[in-house]
């Protein structure tokens, strides 16, 4: 393809990015939906990595924007795992053992984006080579978009305990009642506290919508393969059954209880 347009979208790059090790008709589909999905993560973590910027910076506006983009962006991944989900058992089986290792437990992008939130956990940089090793290490050296949140509300003058916003920012934050007091404090006053109102309610639009994407990645998942081992060496459904169980903004989710 030639032209302006494909000049400008690199899509003779892109259209011949797939190469099925098969001749399975099904293995494009397979191929295409993760190509694209790593796509998507990219703007996920363009706009994540904005709006972490904006709230250092205490400006909301173009935080909550990104935040919203974000939203939409994931409505578009979450859809994503029905289009796989016609994929059927025996068409995966056709292909599966040309994946070798090859597996989404790898991806990067996912990784950055899950370290960005604020989920802590080293153990899964020993999955990534030295260059993306590095790449994730810097990740969890500053501040995640939640905690950027709690220092935003400690500048607001909301009585956020030391521990919480000046611990090393490698560990993974657990609810504190200091920030579930200011969270109240905020839901109770909206109107007085608008933006960072808003701002809350943008992050539990953005982890209701994680949520259901990984409830939808471990639904299709089982309905595919059911409960076999995955092909980079994890449990499987298990692993993603684990993954269903994390929250990354723990008050958000608290406060509301007690309003």
């Amino acid at each position: 393809m030639s032209g302006e347009y494909g000049d400008y979208l690199a899509l003779p790059e892109i259209l011949s990015a797939q190469r099925p090790r098969s001749e399975e008709h099904d293995e494009l589909l397979f191929i295409v939906i993760h190509q694209a999905t790593e796509l998507w993560m990219k703007l996920v973590i363009h706009e994540l990595s904005f709006a972490q910027r904006e709230l250092h910076a205490h400006d909301l506006g173009p935080a909550l924007k990104a935040l919203a983009r974000v939203a939409r962006t994931q409505h578009v991944l979450i859809e994503s795992w029905s289009v796989l989900s016609t994929l059927t058992p025996s068409d995966y089986l056709e292909f599966r053992h040309l994946l070798g290792t090859a597996s989404g437990f790898q991806s990067v992008q996912y990784r950055s984006i899950e370290f960005i939130l604020g989920r802590r956990d080293e153990r899964y940089l020993k999955t990534h080579n030295d260059t993306h090793r590095a790449e994730l290490e810097a990740l969890l050296d500053r501040p995640s978009l939640y905690d950027e949140t709690l220092l935003l509300l400690a500048a607001h003058g909301f009585a956020i305990d030391s521990s919480v916003i000046e611990r090393p920012w490698r560990r993974q934050h657990e609810s504190h009642q200091s920030v579930l007091d200011a969270w109240l404090e905020i839901y109770r006053n909206s109107q007085q506290h608008w933006a960072l109102y808003e701002l809350a309610e943008k992050l539990v639009d953005l982890e209701h919508a994680f949520s259901h994407w990984r409830f939808e990645h471990y639904k299709t998942v089982h309905r595919i393969i059911g409960n076999k081992r995955g092909t980079g060496g994890t449990s499987g459904l298990g692993y993603l059954k684990q993954a269903l169980d994390f929250t990354f903004f723990p008050e958000l989710w608290e406060v509301r209880t007690l309003l």
